[in-house]
């Protein structure tokens, strides 16, 4: 019998018996029961390197100055201060300031799309997974409509989950993800979670989802992107890991479930994850401090 080649996008399994051993079923969570794949939006559907969070970053400054009538760089330092108190800069702005969320979620995200490309290998594969597909972000419904349109990929969607959605509780809050489960029927021992930031699989791995990291060679100096490439062994919330998304899906349509592929990918050193979720709540267990933000909404 010919063993099957490995799919694109894989490298070899981790041992199960390597240093910091996965907890019992964990290693093998597979995809053979999945019929229902969540798709973060940032950094994981378009490549890190657009750097949009870049764009948004700028706008929130330049949308505080506005709103308080402060200087530029007195905005940026509330914009960053709000992030670790309140663990999102909206999160603080409503709560100190009773900001009406919607004038800024459409500001900071009305940004240049440039950078994203269209991608109909992605759309392809995307296509080819059995079941429905959604995508869950921390950012707006908008933000997310104009990024998956331009990559060419929206109409593969089901449906979006975004901030306002999960009542601006964001990811990686363990009531934000099962807002989303009682909210489109999602049985969460039949799903997969699609991320690029490690933290922001705990969650969907403590409900029973099979978890894939989405990493990229960006923001290769990162607190994050240094975390990960110290990693010995990917933490037990980490099921699968991959540079290629696109590739990834293809391998999972073309090929038999891969229950048992628990994809490493430490030792290519050159390639890392981007930047801190900008609504994750500072000071998640396993996160180092954020100096500053960077994807999302705020």
């Amino acid at each position: 019998m010919t063993t099957p080649a490995t799919p694109p996008g894989y490298t070899a399994p981790a041992s199960p018996n390597a240093a910091g051993a996965r907890e019992e079923g964990a290693l093998g969570r597979g995809f053979e029961r999945t019929h229902v794949w969540v798709f973060d939006l940032d950094n994981t559907l378009y490549p890190a390197d657009c750097n949009l969070f870049l764009q948004v970053d700028q706008r929130m400054g330049e949308f505080i100055a506005r709103l308080l009538g402060v200087p530029f760089a007195y905005a940026r330092h509330l914009q960053k201060t709000y992030y670790r108190q309140f663990g999102t800069t909206l999160s603080g702005l409503m709560q100190v300031h009773g900001m009406d969320p919607k004038p800024f979620l459409d500001y900071v995200h009305d940004i240049d799309l440039t950078p994203v490309r269209e991608h109909p290998e992605l759309a392809a594969a995307i296509d080819k997974l059995p079941g429905r597909k959604l995508i869950f972000t921390n950012g707006s419904r908008r933000h997310a409509e104009r990024v998956a349109d331009k990559l060419g990929v929206l109409r593969c969607f089901e449906t979006i989950f975004d901030i306002c959605d999960a009542n601006y509780v964001p990811k990686p809050t363990a009531s934000c993800y099962q807002h989303f489960c009682r909210a489109h029927g999602v049985e969460a021992t039949q799903s997969a979670m699609f991320e690029d930031i490690p933290r922001n699989l705990e969650a969907p791995h403590a409900l029973g989802m099979t978890t894939v990291l989405v990493r990229s060679n960006a923001n290769h100096d990162h607190p994050l992107q240094q975390m990960i490439r110290a990693w010995v062994e990917p933490p037990v919330h980490v099921h699968h890991m991959t540079f290629d998304l696109a590739a990834f899906l293809e391998g999972l349509a073309g090929t038999s479930p891969v229950a048992s592929t628990h994809v490493t990918d430490l030792a290519r050193a050159d390639a890392e994850p981007k930047s801190l979720e900008v609504n994750a709540p500072f000071g998640h267990a396993g996160a180092p401090p954020a100096p500053a933000d960077s994807k999302g909404t705020a």
